[in-house]
């Protein structure tokens, strides 16, 4: 793996404190916050400000916010829905700062629904035993706080301590000679004054890019997401972990045959509701499968739907809303309702066709409870990051509150390690000679489609060793195409980005001989806790590029946070 994507050498020079890559619930929350106590912070995002993840989440966001619960509950239903690779610490923090973040957040102006009496409304979904999904415009949690947050960050526009660029790709991160991040090399792409490659300096950089949905044919993730924060933080020598724990949706709507791109995901709310997934002769088959029957953690769930895919030769189930009635489904799944009507379907009176699709990163940068990775100076959060929280399956609606606690736990912590002089800016490799230090041939966009058909074919949620090495040699082929066939430009670097994940994702899951989470394993269905309660651990050789595989353990600590400094948490394993 080359340490750079090809580029132009950066052109223009810009400097802050804190560089923060990202605009969905992360990245603006951890930037708003840093605004406060940092003198400058500069937030880059790839598009527009709400483009990411965050506006198209429809379910909402958990926390024990109901007396009844508690956060003991809600770490209990997150460890059984993770399949024993969480890590608990990670997770205690989750569901003990997550009530106190979310009030905070209704405190900057999101509206979430409440009752007559004023009371935030709460619903369930798969794997939780309580109602503690906080909703908002009944299945437009995501857009909310996305407008709630955008709000407060157009309030302080003009605040010289932030400054925000928006069309902005972010390509590789700057290092000194011993690894230590200080910035990232910027593309903008013909938006605003400043154009084509520059070089962002920070003291800090903390990745919020959001997932990598774009590496498969079908997903839920808008096309934004293809992995650009995890890549580069892969080619800079930080540790990724669990990739190959990716989640399917249970219930995405099946457009046919070949369709190909973000596809219309339908809440787990709706089953949280009371719909039921039923086949062609419309039996009811989550009936047994398990106690939760239908509101079943969503890896059995997919695992469910796509055995009776199989058993029925089919390429899709249904979700029976009809016995809701079109009022309530109106009024409580507006945006799911209109969706399917613009594609022809009345969920009030039919059911709508389903089928699993790629929709969560389980797996991402590793990082310790305040967010730091094995990079001094590197810190990732969201969907970018792996925290440890999800395991093996994230449960539902904790991705919203996993970005909002770690993103105030980095922005803490980094107020206070710069307030005590800790990472200085650094003199970093000159951008300049990049292309004299490992950089190499881009792919074509043109060959998107074929590392998506390759990782949908090989690694999607049925996998099996013939299917992980099949896709292995194609993703080499494609990485052995011959340098100079690409032009430098966002789609070749986002081709590139996807290409370098999908190689690293589907080692992993051709090494992982057994079935756990979000995915099977023809040739090993079966959990194996003897020989793989373990994760994965990717991470780039620096001096000749070549990918490590770990196998950590997963009694060994997570890697915990150093109250004195950046410590490597891979030091001392195999």
């Amino acid at each position: 793996m080359p340490r750079y994507l090809t580029s132009p050498s950066p052109g223009w020079t810009t400097r802050a404190d804190v560089l923060v890559v990202g605009s969905g619930i992360a990245g603006l929350t951890c930037a708003l916050r840093l605004r406060e106590h940092v003198d400058r912070v500069l937030l880059v995002t790839k598009t527009e400000l709400s483009a990411g993840s965050t506006r198209w989440a429809q379910g909402g966001i958990a926390a024990a916010l109901a007396p009844e619960d508690s956060p003991e509950e809600h770490l209990d239903d997150t460890l059984v829905a993770g399949v024993g690779l969480c890590d608990e610490l990670a997770v205690e923090v989750l569901v003990t700062e997550g009530p106190a973040r979310v009030r905070e957040l209704i405190g900057l102006g999101a509206r979430f629904d409440t009752d007559a009496a004023g009371e935030i409304t709460l619903t369930r979904e798969g794997g939780h035993h309580r109602d503690r999904i906080a909703h908002a415009g009944g299945d437009a949690t995501g857009a909310e706080i996305s407008r709630a947050l955008i709000a407060q960050l157009e309030a302080v526009r003009a605040d010289p301590g932030i400054e925000i660029i928006e069309h902005a790709l972010v390509l590789d991160l700057l290092t000194t000679a011993d690894g230590t991040v200080g910035g990232a090399t910027v593309h903008v792409i013909g938006e605003g004054e400043i154009d084509g490659i520059g070089a962002a300096h920070a003291r800090a950089v903390v990745l919020a890019t959001g997932g990598l949905g774009q590496i498969y044919s079908a997903t839920t993730n808008p096309p934004v997401a293809t992995g650009d924060g995890m890549a580069a933080a892969l080619r800079a020598g930080a540790t990724l972990a669990d990739l190959e724990f990716v989640q399917f949706h249970p219930t995405v709507m099946h457009l046919g045959e070949g369709a190909t791109g973000q596809q219309p995901l339908v809440s787990e709310a709706v089953r949280g509701e009371g719909a039921v997934l039923v086949d062609e002769a419309g039996e009811a088959f989550m009936t047994g499968v398990h106690p939760m029957a239908d509101l079943a953690p969503r890896d059995v769930v997919a695992r469910a739907i796509l055995e009776r895919m199989e058993t029925t030769g089919t390429d899709h189930v249904y979700l029976d809303a009809r016995h809701l009635g079109g009022d309530f489904l109106e009024q409580r799944f507006p945006t799911i309702v209109a969706r399917c009507r613009e594609l022809g379907i009345d969920p009030a009176t039919q059911p709508i066709p389903v089928a699993p699709a790629q929709h969560y990163a389980s797996g991402g940068v590793r990082t310790d409870l305040r967010g730091r990775t094995n990079l001094p100076g590197l810190y990732a959060c969201g969907e970018t990051s792996c925290t440890g929280v999800h395991g093996a399956n994230r449960l539902a609606s904790n991705s919203l509150l996993e970005g909002l606690v770690f993103a105030h736990r980095i922005a803490d912590d980094l107020t206070q390690r710069l307030a005590a002089g800790e990472l200085p800016a650094v003199d970093l490799h000159s951008p300049m000679a990049m292309q004299d230090e490992g950089s190499h041939g881009l792919l074509d966009a043109r060959h998107r489609t074929e590392v998506q058909r390759t990782m949908t074919r090989g690694v999607g949620p049925l996998r099996s060793a013939e299917s992980t090495s099949g896709a292995l040699a194609d993703l080499a082929t494609l990485a052995a195409l011959p340098p100079g066939t690409a032009e430098p430009g966002p789609l070749s670097w986002e081709t590139t980005n996807l290409l370098h994940l999908g190689q690293a994702l589907a080692t992993a899951a051709h090494l992982r001989e057994e079935t756990r989470g979000g995915h099977v394993r023809r040739d090993h269905p079966e959990h194996d806790d003897t020989g793989w309660a373990a994760h994965l651990l990717h991470v780039r050789d620096p001096d000749d590029g070549e990918l490590a595989v770990i196998k950590l353990d997963v009694d060994l600590a997570w890697p915990e946070a150093d109250d004195d400094a950046d410590e490597d948490p891979l030091e001392g394993t195999q």
